[in-house]
């Protein structure tokens, strides 16, 4: 299966841990890809002109800097992926806690107000009420954090509780269908399994393989692991059917990534995401 990679995420892959692009790797990987180099200038000068790096030198011989305000927004979330993976495995079982956060920010704030609410969401919330969200997880330092940034933190009101009900409905496993678009993130993981086996076979086939085409295959990976992921709320698993396709396709791509980090040296920054990710995860 082809992955959809767009072209900015080529960029963004191939950052090495000190911040640097080289020119003629990123074409390479990009050509790759289906990429026309035009594509790959056009792309090159908007992250320019946004301020998330400089270059020297011009076409396959540049070399693209990242700012260090852009370093400290990309670094890899990696307490993130471990408890996606922990919580995976079943080493992180759910309390039974529904983390709820109110707001009632007034329209003359109406931006912030819109700006929190979309925070929730890609914190893992779901709505219940027009400014009431909810969430299984211990979100309030995250959620705290954002209306601080967003100057609304006196409109914003947290509880919990062990005891919701919607409807007259309180099994989690009912609720959470009808809280979150688990079919569609059920879909985007369909994908990536499909795309992480079939690179995986790629890589354990015994093909020679160039570098050029090991980081090919690492951009592929992470653009459909983002695609899967920042809608996904990670949900405990007894709120999700069994087997659940997300862990299945997690796995999978952590296979590839443990054989493309023993594949490769010099790699990108974006393999730190992967370096102490637990045995169960890249057992075979």
């Amino acid at each position: 299966m082809e992955a959809e990679v767009p072209t900015r995420t080529v960029v963004e892959a191939l950052v090495r841990p000190d911040g640097v692009v080289r020119g003629h790797e990123l074409y390479e990987v990009a050509g790759k890809l289906g990429m026309t180099d035009q594509q790959v200038r056009l792309c090159v000068k908007r992250m320019v002109a946004e301020g998330r790096f400089s270059q020297e030198g011009r076409g396959r011989s540049a070399v693209l800097r990242m700012t260090p305000e852009a370093m400290r927004a990309a670094e890899p979330d990696v307490e993130f992926v471990r408890f996606m993976y922990r919580q995976d495995a079943g080493e992180i079982p759910w309390d039974g806690v529904w983390h709820l956060v109110a707001f009632a920010v007034p329209e003359s704030r109406r931006s912030a107000r819109d700006g929190l609410r979309d925070a929730l969401i890609r914190f893992g919330g779901a709505a219940l009420h027009t400014g009431l969200y909810v969430s299984p997880h211990d979100w309030e330092e995250l959620v705290e954090g954002e209306a601080e940034h967003l100057g609304v933190e006196e409109h914003v009101t947290y509880l919990t509780t062990s005891d919701l009900r919607v409807g007259g409905e309180a099994d989690p496993a009912v609720l959470a269908p009808g809280l979150w678009p688990l079919e569609e993130i059920a879909r985007r993981h369909r994908r990536l399994a499909d795309v992480a086996s079939s690179r995986l076979r790629r890589l354990t086939s015994g093909e020679p393989l160039t570098r050029t085409d090991l980081l090919r295959i690492a951009v592929e990976l992470a653009a459909e692991f983002t695609r899967a992921v920042e809608p996904d709320p990670l949900l405990p698993p007894v709120m999700l059917p069994d087997p659940w396709v997300g862990g299945q396709a997690r796995t999978l791509v952590a296979r590839c990534w443990r054989t493309l980090a023993e594949s490769t040296e010099d790699a990108p920054a974006l393999f730190r995401l992967y370096d102490e990710l637990p045995e169960h995860a890249v057992a075979p």
